[in-house]
């Protein structure tokens, strides 16, 4: 089979490692500046650091927290992702459309679900133990 060439394909290894970073942090631009859930995201994201450095994490509680942040800002992009690719397809109401957007979207649902269950297991034992 023939290989596709794309624009990122042009230039030295070097530039194109480059190429690909500057559209992943086009990528991240993009979403914190027309996904609200990405700033709600970022947000979390601070409180859950600021909390953690005031309640002085161990390390495997910080390993938790970075995973998961960094977990549900990539479930994240990869929603915006698919609702971009199903958008450009078609802006018409479709079923396939509506499950492609929304099966997207409920993997952050879970994630986020997931990462307050682990924040109330973390941080609530030493906040309890701060007010004693």
């Amino acid at each position: 089979m023939k290989q596709i060439s794309r624009n990122k394909d042009t230039g030295n290894a070097v530039e194109r490692y480059g190429k690909s970073f500057i559209h992943a942090i086009d990528g991240i631009i993009y979403a914190i500046r027309y996904e609200h859930n990405m700033i709600i995201i970022i947000l979390a994201a601070l409180v859950a650091s600021i909390s953690g450095i005031l309640l002085d994490l161990n390390s495997t509680e910080w390993l938790f927290v970075i995973l998961i942040i960094g977990l549900v800002m990539a479930s994240e992009m990869i929603n915006t992702a698919i609702e971009a690719v199903v958008d450009l397809e078609t802006l018409k109401t479709h079923p396939l459309a509506k499950i492609a957007k929304d099966a997207a979207s409920s993997a952050t649902l879970i994630l986020s679900i997931t990462a307050l269950i682990g924040a109330i297991n973390i941080y609530v034992p030493k906040i309890i133990e701060c007010i004693k």
